[in-house]
């Protein structure tokens, strides 16, 4: 049998890299990496999701890469509170929360948002709301 030990990285088909560049990067803090000949990805602690722009994808590929067809769930280290505000100064729409919801480390508090392609982003403080 085979053990899956963590996720390292998950590539995101994008309508605009320097979009989600400004997204992830300027809005969620994500560390904006180049490697490889000149590729993009966003870095946050062991984990790295890479922007492929769409119909410009790199080989291989998923079947049917789209943008805005994901749905993300990064856990915060900072209050949802000081993230609602930070997402209010800089513009960005929060659809829904914070709400109760599960997730693979147990019960955390959600805000849920869109990103420049549509793809659902959920970020999540570990706990409950009151």
């Amino acid at each position: 049998m085979i053990r899956v030990a963590r996720l390292d990285h998950l590539v995101l088909t994008v309508a605009s890299i320097e979009a989600s560049l400004a997204f992830y990067g300027g809005v969620l803090g994500m560390a904006v990496v180049t490697f490889g000949e000149g590729r993009k990805a966003l870095r946050f602690g062991a984990q790295q999701i890479n922007l492929h722009e769409v119909g410009r994808e790199f080989e291989p590929k998923a079947s049917r890469p789209t943008p805005g067809s994901a749905d993300l769930c990064f856990i915060v280290a900072t209050p949802l509170s000081d993230v609602a505000a930070h997402l209010e100064a800089a513009g960005v729409a929060i659809e829904l929360g914070p709400v109760p919801r599960e997730g693979a480390a147990g019960a955390f508090a959600s805000l849920y948002l869109r990103d420049p392609d549509g793809n659902l982003v959920e970020l999540s403080e570990p706990g409950r709301p009151d």
